[in-house]
């Protein structure tokens, strides 16, 4: 990974081999950015993408491996109380056989096979935190 800050904003490059959730959590960590959006592009050879079950409360999840072209993924970085959260969703082209075909969800986990160009945004003059919600068992926005 490699990346610059131009103006409030970090411009990220993902080489093979990166995991990008756990890099972008990095580099949080390293430059002390509590909350952040981001947004990217690229060429992905694995990801895992979950779809949340409301009447079981759990992630049903999908794992992809091959030339996974990484059309847009969007997500946030929060703090709570264990550190730094994400929640990312992405889209993803895909060939199966003679078929194209997309993939989408949460994202939980992502390799680079080539490159990904991701822009990270931090909040300025605040911090948004994580609220555990008792009704679904999932994390969300709060502001206080």
């Amino acid at each position: 990974m490699e990346y610059r800050k131009y103006g409030d904003t970090y411009y990220v490059r993902m080489d093979r081999g990166d995991e990008i959730i756990s890099e972008l959590i990095s580099l949080c960590e390293k430059e002390e950015i509590a909350s952040a959006t981001f947004s990217g592009i690229g060429g992905c050879g694995s990801a895992q993408i979950q779809t949340f079950i409301p009447e079981s409360g759990e992630f049903e999840l999908q794992y992809y491996e091959g030339m996974l072209e990484l059309v847009s993924m969007t997500g946030n970085i929060i703090s709570g109380e264990n550190g730094l959260y994400h929640h990312t969703h992405a889209v993803f082209a895909l060939k199966d056989g003679d078929e194209h075909r997309v993939a989408a969800g949460h994202l939980k986990e992502v390799i680079v096979s080539y490159t990904a160009e991701i822009e990270l945004r931090p909040v300025i003059d605040g911090v948004i935190k994580r609220k555990q919600d008792e009704e679904t068992g999932t994390g969300f926005w709060n502001f206080s």
